[in-house]
């Protein structure tokens, strides 16, 4: 039997696009090599799936002095990640990007072992601008991305089967069956400081709407439930939570925004900030609004005042977001992805 090694890790965008292809790639023997975050976690619930862990780097934008030491912490998760893989002896390697998957691309590379990325978003992270040029394949998620290397397919982004399964019935059933309508906002696996701020007091909300609300493990002791107000550590499943929602309130991830693209979910993206981030998710949410799936606020302009009359707006208009999302017709990035994963293993 083939064996395959993914790797990804840091937030669940970078490991649930790994798990949507190793859910549908029969006939091979499958291994994770992800740190002691979430991916561990996350990877634990899947019996098919060996994991393995290594310790990796992260460039920090907020105390550069930090990332002096990068050099020297790379060269010994590429020294784990290489021993690894000698162990392992897989016949191809499977990168999601991030800073996760750097060392073992590299350590890859050095064993001359086939190695295909993804990028999800529509600007390429420091970490996959490396990986790129040692893959085989980078494959992209937004067209316009494949144009930036002669190695590159556009191919989509993987969705996990589970997300089309969802069942948005048990969720109302829990809220009593509420006949207003249904906001989710959703902070990924960490929360979202500035969405958890606006709703500290969510009264603005709950007089028109039920909200439930993503806040991340770590935050949950801060929020409580109230009236229309429904605080959840973990969205889990989140499909069933997609399901029930008449309007998604989020970050602009490629990895959530095309889970909703896929349900044709109409969303509101709230994106970091240059400030937060490379600019990454500005520019995913821009060419969503401009197709008309949804609409943007940007952190700067987003006020309690701007966020409730952008989701009146939304919610009387539905329909023109769901009938845009039709046009973009089935996702097939799983049986492309999983097709290279064959020619070149």
């Amino acid at each position: 039997m083939k064996k395959i090694v993914f790797c990804g890790g840091g937030t669940a965008g970078h490991i649930y696009p790994n798990l949507a292809i190793a859910e549908n790639l029969k006939d091979y023997e499958i291994h994770y090599i992800g740190t002691n975050g979430i991916e561990k976690e996350i990877v634990a619930k899947y019996s098919n799936i060996v994991f393995h862990e290594i310790t990796a780097v992260k460039f920090d934008r907020s105390k550069l002095f930090k990332n002096f030491k990068i050099p020297f912490k790379l060269f010994k998760s590429v020294k784990s990640a290489k021993k690894l893989l000698k162990e392992i002896k897989p016949n191809i390697v499977f990168s999601k990007g991030g800073f996760v998957s750097l060392p073992v691309a590299i350590a890859a590379k050095k064993l001359k072992l086939p190695l295909i990325t993804h990028e999800s978003d529509l600007s390429m992270g420091l970490a996959n601008k490396i990986i790129s040029k040692l893959a085989l394949c980078t494959c992209t998620t937004f067209y316009q991305t494949s144009k930036k290397g002669k190695n590159f397919l556009h191919t989509g982004q993987p969705i996990r089967n589970s997300l089309f399964e969802g069942d948005g019935e048990k969720i109302k059933i829990k809220l009593g069956f509420p006949s207003k309508p249904i906001l989710l906002f959703v902070g990924g696996s960490l929360g979202a400081k500035k969405i958890n701020d606006l709703l500290v007091d969510p009264s603005f909300l709950t007089e028109n709407f039920v909200v439930i609300h993503g806040v991340g493990k770590a935050n949950i002791e801060n929020f409580k439930p109230q009236n229309n107000y429904h605080p959840i550590a973990y969205l889990d499943p989140i499909a069933d939570y997609y399901m029930c929602a008449d309007l998604v309130i989020t970050r602009a991830g490629s990895g959530v925004i095309n889970e909703l693209l896929a349900l044709q979910k109409p969303m509101l993206m709230l994106p970091l900030s240059k400030q937060a981030s490379r600019g990454d998710q500005i520019e995913n949410a821009k060419l969503f609004t401009s197709l008309g799936y949804g609409e943007m606020i940007l952190d700067e302009d987003l006020t309690k005042e701007n966020l409730e009359k952008t989701i009146n707006k939304m919610l009387k208009n539905l329909d023109f977001y769901k009938k845009n999302m039709k046009k973009t017709g089935k996702n097939e990035a799983n049986k492309k992805i999983i097709d290279l994963i064959q020619k070149f293993s």
